[in-house]
């Protein structure tokens, strides 16, 4: 029914089952990973599973890659990238070796950045020699419980994702993906979202987030592409203004 196609649409559902939870006063996500909400809490001792702040989810100590811990207080300050990934997963590989350069060419542009990996690998072998090639830090795998609980913080549906915040730990894009194929000289960083993209194959993933509108142009005419996004560029950051202010997402 048109009902339930709403729903779907209003989540963002992209796979089932899918366990989202609601503040019923408000009408706003609470947890999007239900599912694991149920399997990491049978008890329901962390009810009602709303958000916690990055830095109380991500406390304790994290690796280099030489075997050296550190604290995640470390990472205050520093704007994050959160890195789901996993050795099995060709694209992440792939990933993986571009956002090494990026994260190189970004600390020698002398900002302040960090990269969190936090694993999907199967074993510990498995993602020892995965993380052998990272210049990052990341969560022990054995601390299975901290991983879980950063998936299910940024209700993660598939690999890879990388996850961008600012320096208060406050979600900047969840398309650093996109982002980072897209900007493979890091000049946009820390890749705040546009209010008008060109669609290119890498950032066409946008078209199953929500509401789109697509504007075609005769891509000969070089003047008309740019005509056509002074006209929508206010509009466009108009409606984002909107939802910012109502602290949702657009």
């Amino acid at each position: 029914s048109l009902l339930q196609l709403k729903l779907w649409n209003k989540y963002r559902v992209s796979n089932i089952p899918s366990l989202i939870f609601i503040d019923a006063s408000t009408g706003k996500v609470v947890c999007r990973n239900g599912l694991l909400v149920i399997r990491d809490d049978p008890e329901g001792l962390e009810f009602p599973w709303g958000p916690k702040p990055f830095s109380e989810v991500v406390a304790g100590p994290l690796l280099r890659n030489n075997g050296q811990t550190l604290d995640s207080s470390a990472l205050e300050g520093s704007h994050i990238g959160v890195y789901f990934s996993a050795h099995w997963c060709p694209p992440c590989r792939s990933l993986t070796r571009v956002l090494v350069e990026s994260y190189r060419k970004i600390k020698e542009a002398g900002q302040k950045f960090e990269i969190l990996f936090v694993s999907a690998d199967r074993s510990e072998d498995s993602f020892k020699q995965y993380f052998s090639e990272m210049p990052w830090v990341a969560v022990p795998y054995a601390d299975e419980a901290r991983r879980s609980r950063l998936n299910r913080l940024y209700g993660i549906q598939g690999i890879p994702t990388l996850i961008v915040l600012d320096s208060q730990g406050e979600v900047i894009t969840r398309q650093g993906r996109v982002e980072v194929l897209n900007d493979v000289e890091c000049r946009e960083f820390p890749w705040h979202p546009k209010p008008v993209l060109e669609l290119t194959d890498s950032n066409a993933v946008q078209l199953n987030e929500g509401p789109c509108l697509v504007l075609f142009v005769d891509s000969e005419d070089d003047g008309e592409s740019e005509a056509a996004k002074q006209l929508i560029q206010p509009i466009a950051e108009k409606i984002i203004a909107k939802y910012k202010a109502k602290e949702e997402e657009a």
